[in-house]
């Protein structure tokens, strides 16, 4: 789970324009971060199941907002994948 004051850093750094708040960076980056918390508490408690599917769920989510930035703005979908290290 991320704080509140961890998702206001996302909102700021992935913003688009000034009250941007839910444009598709901003929702790839947060669902970025509870991935990487889901991954790790996963890392530890490997049965449970129902945080695995709830984690392919999220991962599945950010594929679809992802694909759509590929669409949409190329330019910012290269940028977003390379500030947050996605593909390697």
């Amino acid at each position: 789970m991320i704080t509140a004051d961890k998702r206001k850093e996302l909102v700021a750094s992935f913003k688009t324009h000034e009250k941007d708040s839910g444009s598709p960076q901003v929702q790839v980056a947060i669902l970025t971060e509870r991935i990487r918390s889901i991954t790790e508490h996963l890392k530890t408690h490997r049965k449970d199941h129902t945080t695995r599917r709830g984690l392919l769920m999220l991962v599945g989510q950010r594929n679809r907002l992802l694909r759509y930035l590929g669409r949409v703005d190329r330019d910012g979908y290269q940028k977003l994948i390379q500030t947050l290290g996605l593909r390697k």
